[in-house]
């Protein structure tokens, strides 16, 4: 068996790497930073999992081409995960516009590209899953990072989208984790007071894992979530206002 992760040397990607090696595996990994990308290798192989990366960034049309290739010359993928992410904080317009446009290329367009590349080269077996990591943003919105919510939602649409395209063929899974404690929440988090609230990466991989195996269509991972998504739904504008508060930095 065989698991294709983006964004798999650090943070949710990584845990991913270590709960799908874990359970047997062979794991190729895909991300941009190449120290790192190494040092994950190294740390999972000690722990006997069977792991390799390409090295290239997504955000490069040329880059994600060669990446693709590489990934198809490792044989019949099983489980493709789309987890690798950025985000760009602050006020909409005082983000640069090129800041802007790398999440959307990273977070949103990759995976469009990725996807149907390896499906029509047939590198996906005929009961392949394809997990999308979205955001719990697209329930409650996300003042402060409005494109990150954009693509998130894209990525959102689209999975649901290719799942009825793609039919009985394929098993599409669509992920909305809430705040998880990164390196990626802390960069980008007004605050970092409740870190520890956050939920652990190794649990949010194991819940991804055992919704592939149940073939679920949908995860809002953990209780706090699962609220959160509800209120968002029922009370759009409560939730918004309440979201600004929290996520827009003072005075501003």
């Amino acid at each position: 068996m065989r698991c294709v992760i983006t964004g798999a040397a650090d943070g949710i990607g990584r845990a991913l790497a270590e709960t799908f090696g874990r359970a047997g595996y062979a794991v190729t990994g895909v991300d941009v930073d190449e120290q790192r990308s190494m040092q994950t290798r190294d740390d999972l192989e000690a722990l006997g999992i069977d792991i390799r990366f390409v090295v290239g960034d997504l955000v490069d049309p040329v880059d994600t081409r060669r990446c693709v290739e590489a990934v198809r010359e490792g044989g019949a993928i099983q489980v493709l995960i789309h987890n690798a992410g950025i985000s760009a904080a602050g006020r909409f317009q005082a983000i640069p516009l090129d800041a802007q446009l790398r999440v959307i290329d990273l977070n949103l367009t990759a995976p469009m590209v990725v996807t149907p590349a390896l499906l029509r080269a047939g590198s996906l077996t005929s009961s392949a899953s394809i997990v999308f990591v979205s955001s719990l943003s697209h329930y409650a919105g996300y003042p402060g990072a409005s494109v990150y919510a954009a693509t998130k939602d894209g990525i959102a649409s689209y999975a649901r989208s290719l799942r009825v395209s793609l039919g009985k063929k394929h098993h599409v899974l669509t992920v909305f984790p809430g705040p998880t404690r990164t390196e990626h929440a802390r960069r980008y988090s007004p605050d970092n007071s409740r870190e520890s609230k956050r939920m652990p990466p190794d649990l949010l991989a194991d819940l991804i894992y055992r919704s592939v195996l149940k073939r679920r269509k949908r995860l809002i991972p953990g209780i706090s979530n699962k609220i959160i998504s509800k209120l968002g739904s029922l009370f759009p504008i409560s939730m918004e206002r309440v979201m600004a508060k929290t996520m827009l930095p003072s005075g501003e």
